[in-house]
């Protein structure tokens, strides 16, 4: 299934519309405004909170938790690599890496040593737009969540180096 996640970059706040291939809105994501590090929340079109991420803080590098319908799911943490971003997933949901070219945002999420998801950026006007490719298998909230903490660590990095 083939979805797009496109960052509101006019909006207080992180704020995604996620669609599907048809262009339909799917969930929407919304983060916590004035909040110590980043929370967000991923809501099916029926406003049900589906998924909530949370950044832990006082870590050397980004970590988030991830937690699927109130139940813990994950932990994403970044690596500490020279040359290149790598992600430490530990989840309940499987075995989980992630792997590719990240500064041109091209990149898979493989699961058990399978590929499950295929990210790639599409560079347009106006803000961020990620096409993403998941198994059908999959459980596809919690795959989207894999992609906005990178998006996140990916982003707030830039920020930072760029204040």
């Amino acid at each position: 299934m083939k979805f797009y996640i496109r960052e509101k970059i006019f909006s207080i706040g992180d704020k995604f519309t996620i669609k599907d291939a048809s262009g339909d809105d799917v969930f929407n994501v919304e983060g916590k405004i004035f909040s110590m590090g980043n929370k967000l929340k991923i809501y099916d079109m029926s406003s049900n909170e589906i998924v909530y991420i949370e950044q832990k803080l006082f870590k050397l590098l980004p970590e988030y938790s991830i937690y699927l319908n109130g139940t813990y799911a994950a932990k994403v943490k970044k690596e500490f690599t020279f040359f290149n971003n790598r992600f430490d997933i530990d989840s309940n949901m499987g075995n989980y890496e992630i792997e590719g070219d990240f500064l041109a945002h091209d990149f898979s999420i493989m699961k058990n040593g399978s590929t499950v998801a295929e990210i790639n950026k599409k560079w347009v006007a106006w803000g961020d737009t990620y096409e993403i490719e998941i198994n059908e298998q999959e459980n596809y909230a919690f795959i989207l969540a894999l992609v906005i903490v990178i998006d996140q660590v990916l982003h707030d990095n830039k920020n930072k180096n760029n204040s």
